[in-house]
């Protein structure tokens, strides 16, 4: 089950770290326990194994039907292996749920900013329509619309959470609201996606990511140092969060 067959006769010292990894595992599997804790297990491991193991770990898993209760720092490792998720502050519980609820619709800043990364904006609410709050930033010294997070009343300090990738930047003002003139400070290009780091005035920054959709060596197609761009926070991508 761990794919170690064939190496029952190999010293500790053969092994590779992640073949010891699945000892360990095993050790802790052969009695059947009710519930397994694991404890940062691959911590220790380079970043290529790590994501193999994940992946075998979280088969393992469904193959035997334990429980596991893991322990990680690492966003992306919870995100990828969990059924439910529990972020944890000073031993309190601040939410709890699958991946895709903790991610897309964090209950507090503290959560939002735990998993993932995210851009942060204060502000206070001016009105409440359904789920949707309007908040004055005073450092856009503009309003931003977003999906309010829990009950709210007008005059509430509040905090703006809006992901990276979820930020789109437009040659043009594309809609009547949440659309910010604002200047290309650097860009890295690593790959998969673009990473850009714009500036909106009064010194305030925020992180675009943008996926490469397009397979070029073209300069022209990549955002340059210095460009103006409209940045675009769509309503429906934008979370307003009670202050911790």
């Amino acid at each position: 089950m761990v794919q170690l067959s064939g190496l029952g006769k190999r010293m500790p010292r053969q092994l590779s770290g992640g073949q010891q990894q699945r000892v360990a595992l095993a050790r802790a599997l052969v009695k059947r326990p009710a519930v397994l804790l694991l404890d940062e297990p691959l911590g220790a491991l380079d970043l290529k194994l790590r994501k193999e193991m994940q992946l075998e770990l979280k088969a393992l898993q469904d193959q035997v039907g334990i429980t596991f209760i893991y322990v990680t720092h690492d966003q992306g490792e919870a995100l990828t292996m969990s059924d439910r998720i529990v972020v944890m502050s000073k031993g309190k519980a601040l939410q709890i749920g699958a991946p895709v609820e903790i991610y897309e619709r964090p209950n507090c800043r503290f959560v939002a900013d735990f998993i993932g990364e995210t851009n942060f904006l204060s502000g206070r609410v001016v009105s409440l329509e359904g789920d949707r709050a309007a908040v004055f930033v005073e450092s856009l010294n503009n309003e931003v619309l977003g999906l309010r997070q829990g009950d709210m009343r007008n005059g509430q300090d509040v905090v703006v959470s809006i992901r990276p990738e979820k930020i789109r930047l437009a040659e043009n003002d594309t809609l009547n609201l949440n659309c910010f003139k604002a200047k290309i400070i650097t860009t890295a290009y690593i790959g998969s996606d673009t990473r850009v780091i714009v500036e909106l005035g009064n010194g305030l920054r925020m992180n675009v990511w943008e996926q490469n959709k397009i397979s070029t060596l073209e300069p022209s197609v990549y955002y340059l140092e210095g460009q103006e761009r409209w940045v675009v926070l769509f309503p429906e991508n934008t979370l307003i969060l009670p202050v911790d």
